[in-house]
């Protein structure tokens, strides 16, 4: 079961959402789908499980055209949106009923319904209307109603907003497990939520496709230009004598006793700053590399 994007444009009369986007997601791939608002995610979220046309290009889901086959793409596709579009005046249990009656699921929908409630943590509210749901159990029946056929493809869109944070870390365990033998895409807001869950990364700005690799390899591209210790020493060190150091290209000083030496990236400067000390009679109290996080790559990516 796969998602596959080629060359997807969306306009919305003279504005591209969606500017010639195209990518694969493969089974067993959890995909984090980011961008800034605006950026387009949920347009292409909206276009994959069939909510809205593009205005040119195709998207496939299990080799079927998501136009043509509308009605087999959503029978095996899980979609949570943006905003959960529910009915306040149904009761929990007899909404998810109503939603296992439109996949025709039959003598599986008691089981499944059970399953759903307690997955997802609607057992303390699953006799209340809908209507009477804190902005986090609403959340929890859109994400029930996404999972309760079992789908071969998720689509979530802010999965876990307005969880708590037992919530969402069970919410995670979830879509993580989901992973290993579905197609998943989310988008998300949350950076740790990526790095948790996320086997690749694909980042749009402006209606393209800035950034589309492993999460692994991404961090590499953020270390690729320049490395960064962290150095606490018991004693002060002389600032201008430590950036004298063979390949160092910049030193801050953090707070008390916490230093940043930068380097490039394909120095190791660790001993040289440790024969520094020595030499000054200074005591290392720790050093470690610093790894660049994924947020800070997302903001490189989408600064306009």
């Amino acid at each position: 079961m796969s998602i596959i994007a080629k060359s997807v444009t969306k306009r919305f009369g003279k504005q591209k959402a969606l500017d010639d986007v195209s990518f694969e997601i493969q089974s067993g791939e959890v995909v984090g789908f980011l961008g800034p608002n605006g950026a387009g995610k949920s347009t292409m979220m909206k276009i994959i499980t069939g909510f809205l046309p593009q205005t040119s290009g195709q998207v496939l889901v299990n080799q079927w055209d998501v136009i043509e086959k509308s009605v087999e793409v959503r029978r095996v596709i899980g979609y949570l949106p943006e905003n959960t579009p529910l009915y306040p005046e149904m009761y929990v249990r007899e909404y998810l009923k109503f939603v296992a009656g439109m996949y025709r699921m039959g003598k599986r929908t008691d089981i499944r319904i059970r399953e759903m409630i307690g997955m997802t943590g609607l057992e303390p509210e699953q006799h209340k209307k809908i209507g009477a749901l804190s902005k986090g159990y609403r959340q929890r029946v859109g994400l029930a109603q996404a999972l309760i056929h079992d789908p071969e493809v998720l689509v979530l869109d802010e999965p876990t907003s307005g969880l708590d944070p037992n919530q969402i870390i069970e919410i995670r365990n979830l879509i993580s497990e989901a992973g290993r033998e579905k197609t998943v895409m989310l988008s998300t807001h949350i950076m740790q939520e990526v790095e948790a869950i996320c086997d690749r990364v694909i980042i749009i700005n402006k209606g393209k496709i800035v950034a589309d690799d492993q999460k692994e390899k991404i961090h590499s591209i953020l270390a690729e230009n320049v490395q960064t210790i962290q150095v606490e020493f018991r004693e002060a060190p002389d600032q201008q004598a430590l950036e004298r150091l063979h390949g160092v290209n910049r030193v801050a000083f953090v707070r008390e006793h916490i230093w940043l030496v930068q380097s490039n990236a394909d120095l190791d400067i660790r001993k040289d700053i440790f024969d520094f000390a020595v030499r000054n009679n200074l005591t290392v109290l720790s050093m470690q590399k610093q790894e660049k996080k994924l947020e800070e790559l997302f903001q490189e990516l989408t600064r306009n």
